[in-house]
């Protein structure tokens, strides 16, 4: 019998699941482990931004029931490559909102950006059990997303790898014995600069991760360690746990993903290659493990596993998620919108490296706190932070780059200062 027509009466195994975001990185690396073996799931759903034609090769491949593509432009493309499959198809916005809505017990939801919030809000709402690997779906909107999740019994997976970490050394039930969590950080590939010398980094220099393979805006956040403070942030929602007993160690190996201290004395970490295709494996095959072509480590060819401090001095992003944290409201979801457009104008040249974290916390300071209450008010202050940071940057222009790096190497550095000095109103 075909697997679409069994869709709907399948309960055990094999295991009906979702895909929101194939095309990417963590989706294609989700459907390579599916296809070892196909026989233990049925697609219901795929969806992504515009690759119509790897959608529809994927869709093809695991006989999914549907898929969706945002982008209509691409509609043309996906229609011709899946005609005579019997696959449902759409377009739009609203079909990726379909997709999420569709029969589920599973669903990986790995669309970047805003874009994601509201069909993994909506996977949420149906109580799936949801591999999140949507960043902002916690750093915007955590108090949103957790609260409907129990509301709804939704079970949370993290796919992030110091998360996912967390999540297996983490027990719930003996919560006042932590003391703390610890996620590492490589340190990014200026670990051991000081601040005048990233101040001079281009962007391709920033992109090079050391041990990571990932996209140009995650990477550039590693360089900054702003995926850092994104964490803590996710973790103090996923865990329930005050941002005061969340820490972050340099490791510059990127093996030991995250540790957990008890008040006994004990330290238990997690350990793995530093390969997204483990936590992903882990999500898929929760509560029980699966079998994956990933080589276990050999610790002996490592020979040393090192820790450092975070020199906050250095790199300042970790000290503003915090402060996001602590203010409550909206001030994560501004923080992160600034990021973004700091990263992109640094992408761009329009400002330096070490700039990034001054446009984020200035644009900070400008905006006054406001409460999330639902996507609505999410979208509203991601568009404010955006706003304000693109305003910060275009007050620099004709400012040059020599004179605001000399002004960011002061220690109670304000954008502010440096427009003034140039008579530049703000």
């Amino acid at each position: 019998m075909d697997k679409r027509k069994e869709c709907s009466t399948v309960v055990d195994k094999p295991r009906l699941i979702s895909i929101l975001g194939s095309t990417g990185s963590i989706g294609s690396n989700t459907i390579d482990l599916i296809a070892r073996t196909p026989e233990h799931y049925i697609i219901s759903a795929l969806a992504c931004k515009q690759n119509a034609r790897l959608l529809a090769q994927q869709a093809k491949k695991l006989q999914a029931v549907f898929v969706a593509i945002e982008d209509k432009n691409a509609w043309p493309v996906l229609r011709n490559a899946l005609a005579g499959t019997g696959i449902e198809a759409a377009a739009g916005t609203e079909a990726v909102l379909e997709a999420a809505k569709r029969p589920a017990e599973w669903t990986m939801c790995s669309i970047v950006g805003a874009a994601g919030l509201a069909p993994t809000l909506e996977a949420v709402r149906r109580g799936h059990t949801v591999a999140l690997a949507n960043k902002e779906a916690l750093v915007c909107a955590g108090s949103l997303f957790i609260r409907e999740a129990m509301r709804t019994g939704c079970q949370i997976l993290p796919v992030d790898s110091e998360h996912n970490a967390i999540f297996q050394l983490f027990d719930s039930r003996k919560r006042e014995g932590i003391e703390k969590i610890t996620l590492t950080a490589s340190g990014g590939p200026f670990r051991t600069l000081s601040r005048k010398e990233m101040a001079c980094k281009t962007p391709s220099q920033a992109a090079a991760h050391p041990n990571w393979s990932m996209g140009t805006k995650v990477s550039i956040d590693s360089a900054t360690i702003m995926n850092k403070g994104l964490e803590i942030i996710e973790a103090h929602y996923l865990f329930a746990i005050p941002e005061v007993q969340i820490d972050v160690l340099i490791h510059p190996e990127s093996v030991v993903h995250s540790m957990v201290s008890y008040i006994d004395g004990s330290v238990i970490a997690q350990l793995s290659s530093p390969d997204m295709r483990t936590p992903i494996a882990y999500c898929l095959a929760w509560p029980k493990r699966m079998d994956t072509i990933i080589k276990n480590l050999d610790l002996v060819s490592i020979g040393q596993l090192s820790f450092f401090a975070l020199d906050n001095n250095r790199f300042p992003a970790i000290s503003l998620a915090r402060e996001a944290l602590r203010a409550k409201g909206d001030a994560a979801c501004v923080m992160n919108a600034a990021n973004e457009v700091a990263v992109e104008a640094f992408v761009a040249g329009r400002i330096g490296f070490t700039e990034i974290s001054s446009v984020v916390y200035e644009t900070m300071q400008r905006c006054p706190t406001e409460d999330i209450d639902n996507l609505e008010s999410v979208f509203r202050s991601n568009a404010k932070g955006r706003r304000i940071a693109d305003d910060i940057i275009s007050d620099f222009t004709g400012v040059s780059i020599a004179d605001r790096r000399r002004y960011l190497l002061l220690p109670n550095f304000s954008m502010k200062s440096v427009a003034v000095m140039h008579n530049k109103k703000i």
